[in-house]
């Protein structure tokens, strides 16, 4: 079969890629000789998704539902077909909740909701429904995503950035010891990892955090990316689309103590009211996605075979590979996040010759099978998210076709025509 697989490719290249990712598919997934046939007309036109979400998934995951596409175990329709409120699809259900609550180490104080809207719907939900008589919020805004999430929340209750004199770029995250908390805020609420900015704050300063205030933690771009302390906070929300499914399902992680009718807001919409959510048969208030819930339920279990930290030692592998190619590349390529709160999930980086230079890596970078390694239209530059899914050979394709494309078009700095401005040099005023 590998045989097969080598000859018949078409480029050097491709039969590389092809069979490594077909080995690492059998070895992982047990995918038997019956399927290499099928396998190997996918992998053929498989590339390596570097896009910030939806995300890759795992060959084991795609197959499996593949399988299911069509007739559900035997039920004679399609997952997509089946009601929720059908008893084969309340095991599919609980299977997602309680897959998370193994992989995550989720204790039984905590509710587990799959919720619609994305994450960004929280930036609403959470103050609804956590606020109370409370008339603020804590926010440590650290780049573009926890700033939209204060800027929603303010149109709910006063907002107290607790970075008061934040940068224009954020490459640092400020230390505790210049926050300025709101003793009487509803709750604090973080981003763990600014996908935009590229950024990860790793080791967050719980104690910092008063006691009986509420931690609210936006993880979705690093979310079952590594281990987690869920008991240190009093409320995660995720969307899937990054590192644990599809589109279409976050995950909302609150502990039960907070969900109280006198803490919600009496504007908040029944979907998106904690109290009635919880209430709701298999906390199923309406009809969810039930395909996202399904492949993120898939996900998971393939996740649990191996554990978080399995996970966490691949990005810190993978994001490694990006980084030093960067890093080594004498200012060709440039990250400016400072070292220890670069990502491991979103590698930002620039090019010293500016945007055309950018744009030309793009289009060469595509036509070599290495897809969406744009940044977001925010900031510009360039982005490769590596998530769980992105196999090794992925990021070891990037770095390489980064090398040749620096050999290719490589000049001195001084004549490059479109420079950063901490690399320019200032001209004399005469």
């Amino acid at each position: 079969c590998f045989l097969f697989f080598f000859f018949s490719s078409r480029r050097r290249h491709t039969r590389q890629r092809s069979v490594s990712w077909a080995r690492r598919c059998v070895q992982e997934t047990g995918i038997n000789a019956e399927y290499m046939g099928i396998l190997k007309r996918i992998m053929e036109k498989r590339v390596f998704n570097f896009s910030a979400g939806p995300c890759c998934l795992p060959m084991e995951v795609l197959k499996e539902a593949h399988d299911d596409m069509f007739n559900y175990k035997g039920t004679g329709m399609s997952i997509m077909e089946m009601s929720h409120r059908n008893k084969e699809y309340a095991k599919v259900w609980n299977n997602a909740r309680d897959g998370f609550r193994k992989l995550l180490g989720i204790p039984a104080e905590y509710q587990i909701f799959f919720m619609q809207g994305g994450a960004s719907l929280q930036f609403s939900g959470v103050p609804m429904n956590l606020l109370g008589e409370k008339k603020s919020a804590n926010f440590l805004v650290t780049g573009v995503w926890s700033d939209k999430a204060a800027t929603e929340a303010a149109n709910l209750c006063k907002v107290n950035r607790v970075w008061t004199e934040p940068p224009k770029q954020y490459y640092n995250i400020i230390g505790e010891d210049k926050w300025k908390i709101d003793p009487e805020a509803a709750y604090f609420h973080y981003c763990s990892n600014e996908t935009i900015n590229g950024l990860t704050y790793y080791d967050f300063p719980y104690s910092a955090v008063p006691a009986t205030m509420p931690l609210v933690c936006d993880m979705s771009s690093e979310f079952c990316s590594r281990p987690i302390d869920v008991t240190k906070y009093g409320l995660i929300f995720a969307g899937a689309q990054k590192n644990c499914g599809p589109a279409g399902n976050t995950v909302v992680i609150v502990r039960k103590d907070l969900i109280k009718k006198e803490k919600i807001m009496k504007i908040t919409p029944s979907i998106m009211n904690f109290e009635e959510v919880n209430k709701a048969s298999e906390q199923m208030l309406n009809t969810p996605g039930t395909w996202s819930v399904y492949v993120t339920g898939l996900y998971v279990n393939y996740m649990n075979k191996f554990g978080l930290k399995h996970f966490e030692d691949l990005a810190i592998h993978r994001s490694k590979l990006l980084y030093d190619a960067i890093d080594s590349s004498g200012g060709y390529y440039i990250n400016k996040v400072e070292p220890k709160f670069r990502s491991r999930q979103n590698v930002v980086f620039q090019m010293a010759k500016g945007e055309a230079s950018e744009k030309k890596f793009l289009a060469d970078a595509e036509k070599a099978g290495l897809i969406d390694v744009s940044g977001h239209r925010m900031v510009g530059g360039l982005r490769a998210s590596l998530y769980n899914a992105m196999p090794v050979e992925g990021v070891e394709a990037l770095t390489k076709f980064m090398k040749k494309f620096m050999d290719e078009n490589k000049q001195t700095l001084s004549t490059f025509t479109s420079l950063p401005g901490f690399l320019k040099k200032k001209k004399k005023k005469k």
